[in-house]
């Protein structure tokens, strides 16, 4: 019977067009940086490299230290001296990308309702965001960080998804077995693959990321009233 619960944030508890949301948050950092002498473009890409590092990430340090350290390769010292900018960043005008995000009563309604049947509930958000930025996006879903017993940031974490190892090591962290666990996400390729170390999975149709095109009813999904459903039936087992 399973016993913890994984949701994913962006697009599964909180709705949002990744594209959309992407480019609302370059725009706002951009305008940010842009009297520190940093380029659209250029920063962007460096944003972009940065992820990429904390993607390929194996587990030898955290997901902050790999992206600042790749960002300080591309823009040099200052780029450590303008951390402090880059925190009050999301403190501030990052906020406001909240207005190209959606909020679905029907999130916190699931949230809640599992933790009253005896579930136990983490978030597995892509830890590639502070945890500034994590605890804001929670917010803008109606959650509140201390809805769940861990949540994924750049800072507490060494891997991302689609790593299977970034799953093991939650499994790690929260002392679950991994069938005892259900992955919840709206991303085939990078939720999903948390079946490959024994999770079950269930893939939240409401905000769909397949960009592989693979044929999805290989997973249990729906929305959240099918969720409701699909984990009633665990319990009737």
């Amino acid at each position: 019977m399973l016993q913890m619960i994984l949701f994913d944030l962006d697009g599964t508890l909180l709705p949002m067009d990744q594209d959309v949301f992407t480019k609302t948050y370059f725009k706002y950092l951009a305008a940010k940086l842009q009297p520190r002498g940093y380029q659209a473009d250029q920063l962007v890409g460096g944003i972009w490299d940065g992820t990429a590092a904390m993607v390929k990430n194996d587990g030898s340090c955290t997901n902050e230290e790999a992206f600042w350290r790749r960002f300080a390769e591309i823009f040099g010292e200052q780029a450590l001296s303008d951390r402090p900018l880059i925190d009050e960043y999301y403190r501030q005008e990052f906020q406001r990308v909240a207005e190209v995000c959606g909020c679905n009563p029907l999130a916190k309604a699931a949230v809640d309702e599992l933790k009253q049947r005896g579930y136990r509930v983490a978030l597995a958000t892509n830890p590639i965001f502070p945890a500034v930025a994590t605890e804001s996006r929670i917010r803008w879903a109606g959650l509140d960080p201390e809805d769940f017993e861990l949540y994924t940031t750049y800072e507490n974490t060494c891997y991302s998804k689609p790593n299977p190892d970034y799953y093991r090591d939650l499994l790690q962290r929260l002392d679950c077995a991994a069938g005892d666990c259900l992955m919840v996400g709206n991303d085939v390729e990078e939720d999903m693959v948390a079946a490959n170390v024994g999770m079950k999975v269930f893939l939240l149709t409401d905000c769909l990321i397949n960009k592989k095109n693979r044929e999805i009813n290989a997973y249990p999904h729906g929305g959240f009233p099918e969720l409701l459903q699909y984990l009633k039936q665990d319990l009737a087992q």
